[in-house]
Parts: C-alpha cells; structure tokens; sequence
C-alpha cells in the first residue's frame, strides 16, 4: 500500500497517510479538523531486500529444463571444439617436424 502525502487547507499541516489505492482520500485534517488536500507524490523507488529478486528465481519449469538442454549441448560443443583444435594442433606438428627432417636429409 502506499503512502499518501495531505497538507491541510486551514492550518497547513502537512502529513502522510498509508492508505490503500481504492480506499477513499480523507477529508479532515487530524490536528484541527480542517479540509485537506491531497498532494502530488514523486513516489518511491523500489527497494528490493533478501534473496529472490533476481529474474531467474521464478522462471517456469520449461524454460528451466530448456537452459539446462542448452547449457549441455553448449559444453559438448565446447569439448569437440577444443578436441579438434587439438587434433588441428597435432597434425601442424607432426608436418613442421617432418619438413625438419626432410631439410636434414638433403643437406
């Protein structure tokens, strides 16, 4: 619920009131029963405190499962990449080695 700010017209107290949206403004101001006017709030920010602000707290059940499918494929893909740039790795070796030997036989 928030908090509604009130001046009053007579003697210009001006106060707040924790009040529902739908619940009607007041009328009377609580020190001399005068008429109050209700005033234009900046509102408030939100304050987000304790655990389960963030957006991934209350995701469905779906589009967990689906992260988790994503997230495997993604590390399986990973692992074949690195395997085959070391495979890659391997064969550069093995032919920059052999064009060693084969510049010491011819001289």
């Amino acid at each position: 619920m928030p908090t509604y700010d009130y001046r009053c017209l007579e003697c210009e107290v001006q106060f707040e009131k924790f009040q529902g949206i739908n619940d009607p403004l007041l009328e009377e101001c609580p020190e001399c029963n005068g008429k109050v006017k209700r005033l234009i709030g900046a509102g408030a920010g939100l304050i987000f405190k304790g655990s389960g602000f963030y957006i991934t707290d209350y995701r469905s059940e779906g589009y967990k499962e689906s992260a988790k499918k994503d997230e495997k494929t993604s590390s399986e893909k990973s692992s074949k990449d690195k395997k085959n740039k070391k495979e890659k790795q391997d064969k550069k070796t093995d032919t920059s080695s052999q064009a060693k030997s084969s510049s010491k036989e011819t001289d």
